[in-house]
């Protein structure tokens, strides 16, 4: 007889609720009672129900209503609440963060700004803690440009680069091209090496400009100057013989 009160209250029970009638809120006699320990004591009228939770300065909670007769705990209505809220905050936050979205792309003809939209949403859920899975459709002779898929994967990458880490790197799957990426909020917020807006590359350092000393190169001999010409030699006259 006290068994179905019994099995009612286990399934109104699990469903978690803090809003229950409770001590002097609870007029309807009688109640099946369940005490501190967890022990099924049966239909009992409501006012000794009222005195042993007195006793035992605890109070009387209606955890199923709609039974016949009605189930009534005996607990610490303040600390059972609070431990309740506390349960429902760790799982609306896991609820929150740790999942798996998907962002589709039906077509490599994506357009710029259709596909900053798309990395727009990527990063709110990169912020929120989620996962995101990028898919990229390939449609009858788009299959032979993969390089194209290749290049818009490339700038997700580089533009999420700050808020995420690679989980699983762009591959092709059948006619599709996936893409995972996990959250990894990094502190520097400079772009990453070897990508556009990486900036200036590093001045070239030269001795000089470090305030050293450095050997001037020895000087280039002057070229040898051409000797001049030698004066002709004077031929003496010759001398006239006498008759």
């Amino acid at each position: 007889m006290c068994l179905e009160p019994a099995k009612v209250f286990t399934q109104e029970y699990t469903a978690i609720s803090t809003n229950f009638r409770h001590n002097e809120q609870i007029r309807i006699s009688p109640i099946f009672l369940i005490d501190q320990d967890d022990n099924k004591i049966g239909p009992t009228s409501t006012a000794e129900c009222m005195r042993r939770a007195r006793e035992l300065g605890l109070d009387l909670v209606e955890v199923a209503p709609n039974a016949r007769p009605p189930v009534c705990k005996i607990m610490d209505y303040g600390k059972w609440r609070y431990q309740q809220q506390k349960k429902a905050d760790k799982s609306r936050a896991s609820v929150r963060g740790g999942q798996l979205k998907e962002i589709k792309m039906k077509t490599v003809k994506i357009g710029d700004h259709d596909l900053q939209i798309k990395i727009n949403h990527a990063r709110e859920f990169l912020k929120e803690g989620n996962k995101v899975q990028f898919t990229l459709q390939f449609r009858g002779r788009e299959l032979a440009h993969i390089d194209l898929g290749r290049n818009i994967f490339t700038k997700i990458k580089t533009e999420l680069w700050q808020v995420s880490k690679i989980e699983r790197d762009n591959k092709m799957e059948g006619k599709r091209m996936i893409l995972v990426l996990q959250p990894d909020h990094k502190t520097d917020k400079a772009p990453p090496p070897g990508q556009p807006g990486a900036g200036p590359g590093r001045p070239a350092v030269s001795g000089s400009s470090m305030g050293l000393q450095m050997p001037r190169p020895a000087a280039a001999p002057a070229p040898a100057r051409p000797a001049a010409n030698p004066a002709p030699a004077q031929v003496a006259a010759p001398v006239g013989t006498q008759q």
